[in-house]
C-alpha cells in the first residue's frame, strides 16, 4: 500500500472511530442494552457516595451506543493511562514505517502496560519525541487532553473519561490485528499493581485495563483512573477516573470506587 492510501486508510479509520463518540440526536442514538443501563445508574449512584469525583464512560462497539455519567468530561491528570497512548502510538508508527520498532522498544512497552514502569516512559518518551506523541492525541478522539507545558512530559497531561474511552476504542479500531493482539493480550495480563479498575468486571468479563494513580492535586488528594475493555471480541470500551477528596488512604480509596464500579457494571453480566 503506497504512503498516501496508508494515510488515507488512518484517516478513515480515525473519523469513523470518533464519530462513534459524537453526541448524535436522540432519535439516533442506539441505547445500551437496558440490563447494563440499570447497571450503569446502579454504578453511578454508588460513585456519588463516595469521597471526590468519579467520571464513568461505557462505550458498546458492536452497536455504537455509549452511556457515560454526569463527571465524563471532568478533567483530572492522567497520570499513567497516557502510557497508553504512547504505546498505540509506537505501533501505528511502525505499522506505517515511520520508525521501526526495536527489541529494547518493545522490552519497554511491556514494561509500561504490566507493571506501569515510569523509567521504561521516560526513556520512549525521550527516544521518539515528546512533543511528537501530544501531537497524536487528536488521532485518538483525545480532543479535550493537554499537557500542562509547552514542552510535554507524559507524565503531566489533563484528560477525562470520555478522551480516555476514545483512546481506547481508537486503539482496537486502528491497530492492524496482530498489533491489536498483542495490546489486548498485554492489557488483559497485566501485574498485580494494576489488577483493579476495570480490572474488577472479573474474570468472566475478560478484562484489560491500563490504569494511572498518583497523588498529584496541589492538596495532596489522589487520582486513580482505569482505562480498558471488557467482553467477548474486547465488546465494550470503559474508562473510570477518580479524583478522591482529601481522605485518609486517599489511593485505597481511589482505587477500591473504580473497581466496585467496574463490578456493579460487569459482575455477571457476561456468562
Amino acid at each position: 500500500m503506497s504512503a498516501f492510501r496508508r494515510s488515507a486508510a488512518v484517516a478513515a479509520a480515525v473519523v469513523a472511530t470518533f464519530a462513534l463518540h459524537m453526541p448524535t440526536a436522540p432519535a439516533q442514538a442506539p441505547a445500551l442494552d437496558p440490563a447494563l443501563v440499570t447497571r450503569a445508574a446502579a454504578a453511578d449512584a454508588y460513585a456519588k457516595t463516595r469521597p471526590g469525583t468519579t467520571g464513568i464512560v461505557v462505550f458498546d462497539r458492536q452497536t455504537g451506543a455509549i452511556w457515560q455519567n454526569g463527571n465524563a468530561n471532568y478533567q483530572v491528570w492522567a497520570e499513567s493511562t497516557e502510557k497508553l497512548e504512547m504505546v498505540v502510538s509506537l505501533l501505528l508508527r511502525n505499522e506505517s514505517h515511520a520508525i521501526t520498532l526495536s527489541a529494547s522498544d518493545r522490552d519497554l512497552m511491556h514494561r509500561m502496560l504490566n507493571v506501569s514502569d515510569d523509567n521504561a516512559a521516560d526513556v520512549l518518551w525521550k527516544r521518539y519525541g515528546g512533543a511528537s506523541f501530544a501531537k497524536d492525541l487528536g488521532r485518538f478522539g483525545m480532543t479535550t487532553s493537554k499537557f500542562r507545558d509547552p514542552q510535554p512530559y507524559w507524565g503531566w497531561m489533563r484528560t477525562t473519561a470520555a478522551d480516555l474511552d476514545r483512546l481506547m476504542n481508537s486503539a482496537l479500531a486502528q491497530l492492524n490485528p496482530a498489533d491489536r493482539s498483542y495490546l489486548v493480550n498485554e492489557m488483559r495480563s497485566v501485574g498485580t499493581v494494576q489488577q483493579w479498575g476495570v480490572w474488577g468486571a472479573g474474570p468472566a468479563a475478560q478484562p484489560g485495563n491500563k490504569d494511572g494513580w498518583s497523588p498529584d492535586n496541589p492538596d495532596g488528594s489522589w487520582l486513580d483512573n482505569s482505562v480498558g475493555f471488557v467482553g467477548p471480541n474486547e465488546r465494550y470500551t470503559v474508562a473510570i477516573t477518580g479524583n478522591t477528596a482529601t481522605v485518609k488512604n486517599g489511593d485505597q480509596v481511589g482505587r477500591e470506587t473504580a473497581t466496585h464500579v467496574a463490578s456493579i457494571l460487569f459482575q455477571g453480566y457476561f456468562r
